[in-house]
């Protein structure tokens, strides 16, 4: 069956396919989670603390209680019914261990401390206004040194003897890399409604975990899992900061279960630098052994990474360093460091992306120091296997994405010496960097329905965060069917469907294939069989395996598609309401064969800018971006992936960085006029080619994520091209012009 499935997907399978929602969100008829509105639905706003540390003195409501339309006013001495989550469970995962208003301290700046429900918009910001707050406050710990820190550290990997060979090491590379803090910018804030129906709850949520929001909501309200809904079906990007809840969904379940009305809970712009989290800052010292002729003998990656007062998270930066690059002695080691921060999250290539600038920055002045071709370094160190896990890769071809791109960039013609190359009076940088991704298959379950009319539903309660997944469903019914994408009804975003994964780790792809394919393989089966059944059936009588659909149409094996019948006559003719199966992937760890191998995507970045020095100006002018990501399901969705991810990247390189003021620990550019993203007026000229090896290990489609390793490395890149064009090698990021104005390179 598997087989028969790929060969009729061969036409939609990998083309680049127009999403099926794109008409409701360019007409606007798509609902986010704060556009649903219901009778008697009251408004919510939050207050936040001005401190970033110390506790709360005395709170006092009572002028705003009595304004106009304020109907509740919640706060740490009103506040029940409301429970910490069991810790470290795999299906409740929340943001913020310490729940909403749990006691008077506060850890961090905008910290919620009350919570104003009014009639109107209007009313309850007015109402939030008029709480009167005094703090006993101590000075917020937000220093951005983390080498300061001398606790604990945890040895994640290690083999070998690094320190040993380091100092036996002819050449070593021993430098310390930095990123800030970058904040989570979706264009869709965060927000929650809340509506009751007796002991029933439904949250309208911008979610990007529906099932684990679910499981999260009941334990922290205490109530029957099966009492809650959370729908999400279309949401305007998360980039992992919607992964798992936040307090204010916590927040309007509580007010709407008091005032037995819906409650809208909006995150505002500025309480998205502080309230929804955050990729921490990581500091990171790398060091690399080699022998003269580019050989490395030893890695260390020895990482600080930043969490708040009370969350255990940790930006595993040192994820990819065990396995992208053969290397006999190495340890990865990593310190959690506590500041008056809010709670950090994942976000686009969590561990990767930062890990990936420092260990792919060394890379670059290892190469340098060896007076050797970065790119050759990197294919002298291509690892045949993965020497972290000692396993074989399930698909590898890092060499090819290496040469492909560097055929696409020009590097032959490049000239090693900082400053060397020219075009139009410019200086120009070209750089490189190796990237890398996680692959698996996680649980996914996802049911479909043959229905008298003609149509297929299919439906999964996993969600589309934007990258495409209500069209991935409907290109694997078509292709197995032939039944038109019109006709094709892709239901996604809400815990009252099957199971479905989180959109997260680049991984709901693999995961959802092979459940949507057993699900409509099995619906077939069952058509078809009930087509020999049925008397009216002109296949009455007939053997199940004689028959096959194709074109939307049952007929014979040995006839063309023609000859046979609408696949829904038969339904009718059953007198049936419609035919329903539902299939299930099982996750990779519990498969035995792809338990032997290390499942990874990987890809190569080729970075080229433009440096004025007359007007301290660098402009990145081109990126190349190539991946061996399996097979790439719809190239339009896939490349649109990898062309945002590298924009993002490029924003990571010169311009990202929330600023924490050390006096009170606010955020002090929480806004889009002074947290500065990367514009179309920034964007260079974008390339990005798959290779399209399908792994089969994976899943019978051969597919592996593509989302995070898009941004994995593109800042390494950019500061080895900045390196290469100025002289000057940045180890901070953002590249600021403060840093190039060193630059020794002048117009002649």
């Amino acid at each position: 069956m598997a087989t028969d499935t790929l060969s009729q997907a061969a036409g939609i399978i990998g083309a680049a396919v127009p999403r099926i929602d794109g008409p409701l969100k360019t007409t606007g008829t798509a609902r986010y989670a704060v556009d649903h509105d219901f009778p008697g639905l009251v408004h919510a706003v939050a207050v936040q603390a001005i401190i970033g540390k110390g506790r709360i003195r005395s709170l006092d409501a009572s002028a705003a209680e009595k304004m106009p339309g304020v109907l509740l006013v919640l706060h740490h001495g009103n506040m029940n019914g409301v429970y910490r989550t069991f810790p470290h469970q795999d299906d409740a995962t929340i943001s913020e261990v310490r729940p909403p208003f749990e006691d008077d301290r506060i850890y961090y700046w905008g910290q919620f401390v009350a919570l104003v429900v009014a009639e109107t918009l209007e009313q309850a910001t007015a109402g939030a206004a008029a709480v009167r707050i005094e703090y006993e406050t101590e000075t917020p710990d937000v220093r951005t040194d983390l080498s300061t820190y001398t606790g604990p550290r945890e040895s994640s990997w290690k083999r070998g003897d690094p320190d040993k060979a380091l100092a036996s090491a002819p050449v070593v590379v021993d430098e310390t890399y930095s990123t800030p803090v970058e904040t989570h910018n979706p264009m869709e804030m965060h927000g929650t409604v809340a509506a009751w129906d007796g002991d029933a709850l439904t949250l309208y949520e911008c979610s990007q975990g529906v099932v684990n929001h679910r499981v999260v909501m009941a334990e922290v309200l205490g109530i029957p899992r099966e009492n809650v809904r959370v729908i999400s079906r279309f949401i305007g990007s998360g980039f992992g900061g919607k992964l798992f809840p936040w307090p204010q969904s916590t927040l309007a379940a509580v007010s709407a279960r008091q005032l037995k009305r819906p409650v809208k809970l909006s995150v505002d712009r500025r309480m998205m630098f502080s309230n929804v989290g955050h990729r921490p800052r990581t500091q990171q010292r790398i060091r690399l052994g080699a022998t003269p002729d580019g050989k490395l003998t030893a890695i260390r990656h020895d990482f600080f990474t930043e969490t708040s007062m009370l969350d255990d998270f940790v930006e595993h930066c040192g994820e990819q360093t065990p396995f992208l690059y053969s290397c006999p002695n190495l340890e990865v080691t990593t310190g959690m460091v506590r500041r008056n921060v809010g709670a950090p999250a994942p976000m686009r290539g969590p561990g990767a992306v930062p890990g990936l600038f420092a260990l792919e920055s060394a890379m670059d002045e290892l190469a340098i120091k060896l007076n050797m071709d970065p790119l050759e370094l990197r294919l002298k160190n291509d690892a045949e296997r993965d020497e972290g896990t000692n396993r074989p890769f399930s698909s590898r071809h890092l060499k090819e994405c290496y040469l492909t791109g560097a055929e696409k960039i020009g590097w032959k013609s490049r000239t090693p010496e900082p400053g060397s190359m020219r075009r139009d009076g410019k200086f120009i940088g070209m750089g490189l960097a190796g990237a890398s991704w996680a692959a698996a298959r996680i649980p996914a379950t996802a049911s479909v329905e043959l229905r008298p009319n003609g149509r297929i539903a299919v439906r999964s309660a996993t969600q589309d965060i934007g990258t495409g997944t209500y069209t991935i469903f409907a290109q694997v019914m078509h292709a197995r069917t032939g039944v038109p994408m019109d006709r094709i009804d892709v239901f996604l975003g809400d815990t009252s469907l099957p199971e479905g994964p989180m959109s997260g780790g680049s991984m709901v792809t693999s995961a959802v294939l092979p459940a949507a394919t057993s699900a409509v393989n099995q619906a077939i089966s069952r058509l078809l069989n009930i087509a020999t059944l049925t008397q009216e059936s002109p296949f009455h009588g007939a053997k199940p395996d004689t028959l096959t659909l194709s074109e939307a149409r049952i007929h014979a094996k040995d006839k063309p598609a023609s000859s046979g019948i609408p696949f829904e006559e038969v339904i009718r003719m059953a007198d049936m309401s419609g035919i329903t199966a539902t299939g299930r992937t099982s996750p990779s760890w519990e498969d035995p064969k792809a338990n032997q191998y290390s499942l990874h995507s990987f890809g190569a970045h080729f970075a080229e800018v433009e440096w004025e020095p007359e007007i301290a100006r660098l402009r990145v002018s081109r990126i190349f971006s190539v991946f061996d990501c399996g097979r790439i399901i719809n190239k339009g969705a896939g490349g649109n992936q990898i062309l945002g991810a590298a924009v993002m990247g490029l924003s990571m390189a010169l311009l990202e960085e929330t600023i924490h003021d050390p006096r009170t620990g606010q955020p002090i550019n929480g806004n889009f006029a002074d947290y500065l993203v990367a514009t179309c007026a920034d964007l260079p000229d974008l390339d990005v080619t798959f290779l399209d090896y399908p792994d089969l290990i994976v899943n019978e489609y051969g597919a592996r994520g593509i989302g995070e390793i898009g941004m994995a490395g593109v800042a390494a890149a950019i500061a080895s091209a900045t390196h290469h064009a100025t002289g000057v090698r940045v180890r901070e990021l953002p590249i600021r012009i403060e840093d190039l104005l060193q630059s020794k390179i002048l117009e002649a």
